[in-house]
């Protein structure tokens, strides 16, 4: 009878508001849970002053924490009748519709009396009910959504022709539909839902699969981009020592030719003072005889002198080199660091090509031209390859073929016979640029690796675009449109073509592209095949025909 009259608030802890656990007492009376008033004090250690939570008295120093034995036993005997279930509702819990004042948890709704219970409640409900007891589900929050708003019944029958929960009144609204129960109906939907579960399992473990798949491939790329930073080090390491040791090579074999052309000159060199200084010695004997009053001895000593002057004359003879300094050394040396740089750059861009060609997710396919803006090439014509009936005009953005020969200079690179440019920016990765031409008139847009051949005299149709292994060429006019490689020619079947041709190219996917460009892009003629080199945009302009490169960074 005492237990009855027990109300849980009396063992809830004031802190954490759920039933007491561990209970402790501290000098003010009130009980915590050990762990929640811990806690609390353990945040005042810096003032050393502790306070209970409640009365707000303060105790110093900290005061020791001792088991409420009591409040323990009566716990224990609470658990034992159910009265800790009735724990007061907290946020997101469904509460009691019985009590009064502060709600405690529902555990229980009856779908007869269309309330929730907690725990005291509900015992009280079977009580009273126990000759016929109510239908009774989990408690829930949704019961206004299982009774018929109209007869504030409940929701007992579907009908499929309305698909709509109904009640048995609702049934003379719905009389020619077909209707079944409630249950029925959940059994049907049920195997789909098995359906759809098992679909969903699949997807599931399919993107389990394709998860740690990607992830195996992430730790597997970071490995080889590990190994790829310590191999390019090491071999860059090697290159420079290499690059460092031929220098020193070079620089010692200058010094050494410097040692035995210098040795080899300063023996000249005193061989030179010492006849020098013979000759001055006879030129001092040759001045003091001119000056003898005596005929026989001058023409005496004049004799042997003459002797001694031949020998002199013929004992050394100097021939001094033209190669007197190093400056074709320094010109080679100054000539083989530009090519060095030159390959350098080339060989780096081409890595560089590969390193941004390395995806783990391969890019999606492109739709919209902006989209294929992203990979906007600007195009810049080699003045080197312009043959020579082609005229450029607005900065070398407008191509034309006119009456005359506009004369440019030889060049080992340029078109001689065919009215051909090529562009000075080879193609990388991913690439799209446009061309436009002028209203009538024909015009090729073509890509091709730098060694094709530029000169006709040998075989003229080998220096044109498409008409060689080394170039792929897109031939466009008002009445005919056609697709030319390595000589072989293929007809387009389209209908109508924009004056504005766009060109994608994805190089290591070795794919090519022809786009009609307008409000849309019109796909005109895809080529698939591998690239083996770098690829330069090229053009074809016949005559009369105006051609304008698009500016795609504006």
């Amino acid at each position: 009878m005492a237990e009855s009259c027990i109300s849980v608030e009396q063992f809830l802890c004031p802190v954490c508001l759920d039933l007491l656990k561990d209970p402790v007492t501290i000098q003010c009376g009130h009980s915590y849970c050990k762990s929640c008033i811990t806690d609390c004090w353990d945040q005042e250690d810096q003032k050393r002053v502790y306070s209970c939570p409640q009365c707000r008295q303060t105790f110093s120093p900290r005061p020791a924490l001792f088991k409420n034995v009591v409040f323990a036993e009566l716990l224990e005997k609470l658990k034992k009748t159910k009265l800790q279930s009735a724990v007061p509702a907290g946020a997101g819990d469904v509460q009691c519709d019985v009590c009064t004042g502060r709600k405690h948890k529902a555990i229980k709704s009856c779908l007869v009396c269309l309330n929730s219970y907690c725990q005291t409640h509900f015992d009280h409900h079977e009580e009273f009910n126990s000759r016929k007891p109510h239908k009774m589900i989990e408690a829930t929050g949704r019961l206004q959504e299982m009774i018929c708003q109209k007869h504030e019944k409940l929701l007992e029958v579907f009908c499929r022709t309305d698909q709509k929960c109904i009640c048995v009144l609702c049934m003379d609204e719905h009389k020619n539909h077909k209707t079944v129960s409630a249950a029925a109906q959940r059994t049907e939907k049920q195997k789909q839902l098995k359906k759809m579960q098992k679909t969903l399992q699949q997807r599931i473990q399919q993107r389990e699969k394709d998860l740690q798949q990607l992830r195996d491939t992430v730790e597997s790329h970071k490995r080889s981009a590990q190994t790829a930073v310590e191999d390019s080090e090491r071999i860059f390491t090697e290159l420079i020592r290499s690059i460092e040791r031929s220098r020193s090579e070079l620089i010692q074999l200058i010094r050494d030719q410097e040692k035995t052309a210098v040795s080899r000159a300063e023996e000249r060199l005193k061989q030179l003072e010492q006849e020098i200084n013979d000759l001055r010695r006879r030129d001092a004997e040759l001045e003091q005889l001119s000056h003898t009053q005596d005929h026989i001895q001058f023409l005496q000593s004049l004799q042997s002198l003459s002797v001694s002057e031949y020998r002199l004359s013929t004992a050394l003879q100097v021939t001094v080199s033209s190669q007197l300094t190093f400056d074709e050394v320094r010109r080679s040396v100054s000539l083989l660091r530009k090519e060095i740089e030159d390959f350098c750059k080339d060989e780096i861009e081409i890595i560089s090509d590969k390193v941004k060609l390395v995806e783990l997710i391969p890019s999606p396919e492109l739709k919209t031209r902006e989209e294929f803006l992203q990979y906007s090439y600007q195009l810049a014509l080699d003045l080197n390859t312009v043959n020579p009936l082609l005229g450029l005009s607005d900065g070398n953005s407008v191509i034309f073929q006119g009456d005359m020969c506009y004369g440019y200079p030889d060049h080992p690179d340029r078109f001689d016979y065919w009215e051909q440019v090529l562009c000075t920016k080879r193609v990388c990765g991913r690439s799209y640029w446009e061309v436009e031409q002028s209203e009538k008139g024909m015009m090729e847009v073509a890509v091709s690796y730098k060694n094709i051949r530029r000169k006709g005299e040998v075989e003229r149709r080998d220096c044109l675009f498409g008409c060689n292994d080394h170039s792929w060429s897109l031939f466009c006019s008002s009445f005919r449109c056609s697709f030319t490689h390595n000589s072989i020619e293929t007809d387009l079947p389209v209908k109508s073509i924009s004056r504005r041709i766009g060109v994608f190219v994805d190089h290591s996917a070795g794919t090519l592209s022809f786009y009609s460009v307008s409000d849309t892009m019109s796909l005109i003629h895809t080529v698939q095949t591998t690239f083996t080199q770098p690829l330069y945009p090229g053009f074809r302009v016949y005559y009369g025909t105006t051609m304008k490169l698009s500016n795609l960074s504006k």
